[in-house]
């Protein structure tokens, strides 16, 4: 009974993920959405992952806050932890973007400041593993250098991804630039029942996966 208190999440984030995953591909999707056509089903894989990565760096923004308060390293273990996963849905997000970029720009890659961003914010954390793996002599110093970084880079990845898109002046990618957000699109409601469960199903797992590392760095520490 204990055991279903505590994995009931869990297990919700698994039924999730399943449901959205097969129902992307059996459910309808809208025919008159213009060159996005069938590929709009990429909307249930490609979305949430940044979702699934902008919800796990703010959890370990948030530890990385309580390590400098309390200088207990399991709290910055924490928030490495959240990081590495953070950017496995990063490399996700830009793995299902250039493939969805493809079939609908004609182009894997485009020079676009919704995809230069995204890219230069996984840059940011590719970095502060580099950063903070070249530390591990000194853990100390580890914890509070990989800390004060992860505070200063979480706003600044929010600014790539999200605001300075926002106000370019031209971008192909949604709700970007002089481009509309899916929420214009005549959107039918097969979509979102599918869409929303997989946004919540991918932030829980990555909650989940995070919770997996932190408890292997333990082990390894131990």
């Amino acid at each position: 009974m204990l055991a279903m208190k505590t994995m009931w999440w869990k297990i919700l984030a698994v039924l999730l993920v399943l449901y959205s995953i097969i129902a992307a591909f059996l459910m309808p999707a809208p025919d008159d959405l213009g060159i996005l056509r069938q590929t709009v089903r990429n909307l249930h894989f490609h979305v949430p992952m940044w979702f699934g990565m902008i919800s796990v760096l703010l959890g370990s923004f948030f530890f990385s806050l309580k390590y400098l308060r309390t200088n207990q390293p399991r709290e910055e273990l924490y928030a490495n932890s959240m990081i590495q996963v953070a950017l496995f849905f990063g490399f996700m997000g830009l793995l299902t973007g250039s493939t969805w970029a493809r079939f609908t720009w004609t182009a894997w890659w485009t020079p676009d400041p919704k995809l230069n961003g995204a890219a230069i914010g996984v840059l940011i954390y590719i970095a502060y593993n580099i950063l903070r793996n070249s530390l591990k002599e000194n853990e100390v110093k580890m914890h509070k250098i990989g800390s004060v970084y992860n505070i200063l880079a979480f706003p600044i990845f929010l600014s790539l991804i999200l605001i300075i898109p926002k106000v370019a002046n031209y971008s192909l990618h949604p709700g970007s630039g002089d481009t509309v957000g899916f929420s214009s699109y005549d959107l039918n409601n097969d979509l979102r029942k599918v869409f929303y469960p997989a946004v919540v199903g991918w932030i829980l797992i990555g909650f989940w996966l995070a919770q997996l590392n932190f408890r292997i760095q333990i082990l390894k520490n131990e």
